[in-house]
């Protein structure tokens, strides 16, 4: 059996499959774009992910290759595959995680709910959508977005033109967006969800409960799980849409599926990761089995574990920014004398305003005391 998993990327994503692989007996690689990254600690190469023989080099060091992020070009997972190398998941599936318009698409054809979108080239089709869906809407580059970032809420075909003029400009000679942009319908929704499941390369799938997410300025903020009032139609729903996008496209490994409950009683698929996601790290402390672990079980085709939630309730706060002096070691006696109860994670990030740099986990019966807990232990860390 494989038995020494290499992570290419070296960010808190897979500092924190470090545990889970040493609780397995597993070795883990990773491949990390600088020094002093947050998986350090088991950083065996430093190197550029987009070199392709840095990453052939790495591969061959290893059983299979997973991800911290989905930014690996398609020419080098293709070169690894071709090579005989175990990648999981694989250029296939990653192709939607990394293209947002290709997501769209994909997803469509598969009869998933998603929001109303257009592929648009120029002001003139943005202007013709916006005509058709109220004169607002949300535009996103394609490919390399993330937090907030590459996306805008537009009510004029213009406010996007900086966008446009990449498209035809590119200083590289090509345009990394595939000459479009995505606008989608702006959905009135009610909250955002995520569902975050688990499969195998043998097939075999798994799902945590669905969680509530609370976003700030771009940013997931708070995760509460299980979503309240989700037990039923929205716990069913989340769940088959998350398996049938992972059947469809053939993810192994975790994927996370971000949704919105819509104010006309929808659930529309947002975004995919196809990795350990934020909205999953509430199970590293609250469920039988934590998302890293289960990744890795994932990738090496192990059976996968229990997502059965050890509380009623879980509640992940996110630590953004951090401490305007010092680091969050400094802070930990007044927090851990004042709620024991409560799980910290330090991603052994430098603080930097908007950064997420750790985050906690409270669980309990009462949501109200395990909210209070959760965010007045992340209180501590942030001034």
């Amino acid at each position: 059996m494989a038995t020494t998993v290499g992570v290419i990327g070296g960010g808190q994503l897979a500092r924190m499959m470090i545990p889970a692989a040493v609780n397995l007996g597993i070795d883990i690689r990773v491949l990390a774009e600088a020094d002093g990254m947050a998986a350090g600690l088991a950083a065996s190469t430093v190197g550029d992910y987009r070199d392709r023989e840095v990453v052939l080099a790495f591969a061959e060091t290893v059983d299979v290759i997973t991800f911290d992020h989905e930014h690996v070009p398609q020419e080098i997972l293709r070169a690894m595959v071709e090579r005989g190398v175990r990648v999981h998941p694989g250029p296939d599936a990653l192709l939607y995680a990394q293209d947002k318009l290709l997501m769209r698409q994909r997803l469509s054809d598969l009869g998933l709910p998603v929001p109303d979108w257009a592929r648009v080239e120029n002001a003139a089709q943005l202007a013709e959508f916006l005509g058709t869906h109220g004169g607002r809407a949300v535009v996103k580059t394609p490919r390399g977005g993330y937090d907030g970032k590459g996306v805008r809420l537009v009510r004029g075909e213009h406010e996007v033109d900086d966008w446009f003029a990449s498209l035809a400009s590119d200083p590289n000679g090509g345009d990394p967006n595939g000459g479009a942009l995505l606008v989608e319908e702006l959905v009135e929704f009610t909250r955002e969800l995520a569902q975050v499941v688990a499969r195998r390369p043998s097939g075999e799938v798994v799902a945590w409960p669905v969680v509530e997410t609370v976003q700030r300025d771009g940013v997931c903020a708070e995760v509460i799980a299980p979503a309240p009032g989700s037990a039923g139609r929205i716990a069913d729903v989340a769940a088959d849409i998350a398996f049938a996008v992972a059947e469809g496209i053939g993810v192994t490994g975790v994927l996370a599926v971000e949704l919105f409950e819509t104010t006309d009683e929808r659930v529309l698929i947002n975004e995919l990761a196809m990795r350990p996601h934020n909205s999953g790290h509430w199970s590293i402390d609250g469920s039988t089995t934590s998302q890293f672990e289960q990744h890795l079980r994932a990738v090496l085709d192990l059976p996968l574990g229990g997502t059965g939630a050890r509380d009623d309730w879980s509640v992940m706060v996110n630590i953004l920014g951090g401490p305007s002096s010092g680091s969050l070691i400094d802070r930990y006696a007044g927090a851990l004398a004042e709620h024991p109860t409560v799980k910290v994670h330090n991603y052994g990030k430098d603080p930097r305003p908007g950064r997420k740099i750790g985050h906690v986990t409270a669980g309990g019966d009462n949501l109200d005391d395990v909210m209070y807990e959760a965010r007045a232990t992340a209180a501590f860390f942030q001034d």
